[in-house]
C-alpha cells in the first residue's frame, strides 16, 4: 500500500509532536540544595461559614402585657391570649395563639361577632389579619418579619414563624 506525500508528512509531524509532548511532560526538575523550596501556589483554605441571619429582637421582648394598648412586637414560644382595643372603640378584641412550633403558628382573633383564624407552616411564612369593626380578613404566605404598616380603621395583626419555635407577633393599631 502506497501513501501519498501529504499523508506521510502529516504522520511525520504528528509523530514528532507526540514525541515532543511526551518529553515535555516527562521532564521533572531536580531540587537544588542551594535554592529555597518553592512557595506553594495555593494558599491553605479555611472554612468560614456565612453569617446566619439572626432573628430580629422584638421591641417588647416576650411581654404579652405590652400588647394591651394594641401596639406591640413580641416573641411567643407557647400558646397565649392577648386582649387589646378593637377597632373604632368597639370594645376589646382577643388574639389567641393556639399553636407555636418550629416554622409553625396558628391563632384565632375575635372581636364582637367577628372571628378570624390564621395559620402558617414553613420558614419565613406567616399571616396578616386585618381586623375592622365590621369584619376581618386574612392573608397568609411568605412574610417579611418587619412591623406592618398601620391601616386607618383597622388593627393589623402579623404572625411570622421562626425556625427555633419562636413566632414573632405584631399588633398595630391606627
Amino acid at each position: 500500500m502506497r501513501r501519498s506525500r501529504p499523508t506521510r508528512t502529516l504522520l511525520t509531524a504528528l509523530t514528532a509532536l507526540t514525541a515532543l509532548t511526551t518529553t515535555a511532560c516527562g521532564a521533572t526538575r531536580q531540587p537544588n540544595d542551594a535554592e529555597p523550596p518553592p512557595t506553594p501556589r495555593n494558599r491553605p483554605t479555611t472554612f468560614h461559614p456565612a453569617p446566619q441571619p439572626s432573628s430580629p429582637s422584638p421591641a417588647d421582648g416576650t411581654d404579652v402585657g405590652a400588647c394591651t394598648d394594641g401596639n406591640c412586637e413580641i416573641a411567643v414560644t407557647e400558646p397565649v391570649t392577648i386582649r387589646f382595643p378593637a377597632p373604632d372603640d368597639a370594645g376589646r378584641a382577643t388574639l389567641s395563639v393556639t399553636k407555636v412550633g418550629p416554622n409553625e403558628i396558628e391563632y384565632v382573633v375575635k372581636s364582637g361577632n367577628n372571628r378570624s383564624t390564621g395559620g402558617a407552616e414553613g420558614p419565613g411564612q406567616g399571616c396578616l389579619t386585618y381586623l375592622r369593626d365590621r369584619g376581618s380578613g386574612n392573608s397568609c404566605g411568605a412574610l417579611d418579619p418587619t412591623r406592618p404598616t398601620p391601616r386607618p380603621g383597622a388593627v393589623v395583626i402579623q404572625a411570622t414563624t421562626g425556625t427555633d419555635g419562636t413566632a414573632l407577633l405584631h399588633i398595630v393599631s391606627p
